[in-house]
């Protein structure tokens, strides 16, 4: 029997997507790349947002169609969307089999075997387990859907920082940290498969250790990592600013192997949003942490996320939050449109602004960083960084990758020509020549 799986959504769940792919690899049953070949469908979905939901409910509406007209047998519902609106999938999507909640992953052979080998010609008996999420054991073998010299490595799950706006708590449940030694394991396994790159993700990965060792153990964690791998690049995501202790600002510096780049969302500047949000700090706190991440770690590179259009947000408080942008002159941002969302406190707030206003305040902001990123790149040119590669395009006959400032999927490439065929996963000296808008293009000097 053929397995096909759509993973939609962020890292984390593409994470969830590849110890499920492991479970169904390890029963038995072939994996196949084609939905069109598959008998069953595992659909990992995410319903984080508003477009996020779409997106699942247009993708499980295009497996449906296969299942009308084409032989497949079983579609199966997995991740946030299922562990969100469980009560709801099955009866909106007759055509979906069974739903997984987030608890349930290591249940996705039970679920496959309870929709085909199991189920009586003609029955419409449906299949569903949604175990407590908060005791399902973290981790677990996965195969690997990213590159083979990049990889991802989630060190926590669930939140507890219960912002206003988002539904993760309720979804994903409390934070939990893995055990060091379990995630010291695993980026051995990483590092022996050829990992070259090691992002570190969770919700929050700041926080991680609290609940286990009664204190910030992120530093201890990558020294730990460090010592048993030979990883080169380790790179870290989501940090919340008022979780940035001195320890792990020390630990960026002072290690060479952990990437000088952090990924820190703020979400506002505004002291107003800020609080109506439920964010942890205030401003004050924010620009204090910015400055000392500069002061510190001179080479340091921020990434930042903004939410634009929150319920009561104003003129000066948007005013407030550009000229930050301006400011700052973060190395890569990103800006969501507030999505207003059921089973959070913003639902209910007074002040929900219209979707067209949100929209423009987002494109002002985007095309304000737009010019920032340009005048970044361009001192860049005549510089040579270290790039890792990634592959080549035959059709414009340039390889392409990223340097140390670019995490995968969400920032820019530098593209660049060489004499020969560089492998993906070489790392190479490019001297810069020109600004592609958030790309840069340059000629290859040297590889390792």
């Amino acid at each position: 029997m053929k397995v096909g799986f759509v993973s939609l959504g962020c890292p984390k769940n593409q994470l969830d997507t590849e110890v499920m792919l492991h479970e169904v690899a390890t029963a038995g049953y072939e994996i196949t790349p084609e939905e069109t070949e598959a008998d069953v469908v595992i659909i990992n979905t995410c319903g984080f947002i508003e477009s996020a939901k779409k997106e699942a409910i247009e993708n499980i509406l295009d497996i449906a169609w296969l299942k009308k007209n084409r032989t497949l047998k079983a579609i199966i519902v997995t991740g946030c969307l299922a562990e969100r609106y469980r009560e709801s999938i099955l009866e909106e999507f007759p055509e979906v089999d069974a739903v997984l909640g987030v608890g349930s992953i290591h249940n996705i052979v039970e679920a496959i075997e309870a929709v085909t080998i199991n189920k009586k010609k003609g029955s419409k008996r449906k299949y569903s387990s949604f175990e407590d999420k908060e005791a399902v054991r973290l981790g677990g073998d996965r195969v690997l859907t990213t590159p083979e010299y990049s990889a991802y490595i989630k060190i926590a799950e669930g939140c507890d920082n219960r912002c206003a706006y988002c539904a993760i708590p309720s979804i994903r449940g409390k934070f939990r940290s893995r055990p060091l030694e379990d995630i010291v394991e695993e980026a051995k396994q990483l590092d022996s498969l050829g990992v070259r790159e090691l992002n570190v993700v969770a919700q929050d990965i700041t926080r991680y250790g609290l609940d286990l060792y009664g204190e910030y153990s992120l530093a201890r964690l990558l020294r730990a990592i460090t010592d048993a791998t030979s990883i080169p690049w380790i790179r870290l995501l989501y940090c919340y600013p008022d979780k940035i202790t001195d320890e792990l600002v020390a630990e960026i510096r002072d290690n060479d192997r952990i990437l000088k780049y952090i990924d820190l969302p703020i979400q506002h500047i505004s002291d107003n949003m800020l609080k109506a949000m439920n964010r942890h700090g205030d401003s004050a706190m924010v620009r204090s942490v910015i400055a000392k991440l500069r002061r510190e770690i001179p080479d340091i590179v921020i990434r930042t996320t903004f939410i634009v259009g929150f319920p009561g947000e104003t003129e000066e408080d948007f005013v407030e939050l550009c000229e930050f942008v301006k400011e700052t002159k973060f190395e890569h941002l990103g800006v969501f449109p507030y999505s207003r969302e059921e089973d959070t406190p913003a639902y209910s707030f007074d002040g929900q602004i219209d979707e067209q206003i949100k929209q423009d305040r987002a494109d002002i902001i985007m095309q304000e960083q737009l010019d920032i990123n340009t005048a970044n790149n361009e001192k860049m040119v005549g510089k040579t960084i270290t790039v890792l590669c990634e592959d080549y395009d035959p059709v414009a006959r340039v390889h392409f990758g990223r340097s140390a400032a670019d995490a995968p999927e969400i920032d820019g490439k530098v593209y660049f020509r060489a004499e020969t065929r560089i492998a993906p996963g070489s790392f190479v000296k490019v001297k810069v020549r020109e600004v592609l808008d958030y790309d840069l293009m340059g000629r290859a000097i040297t590889q390792n």
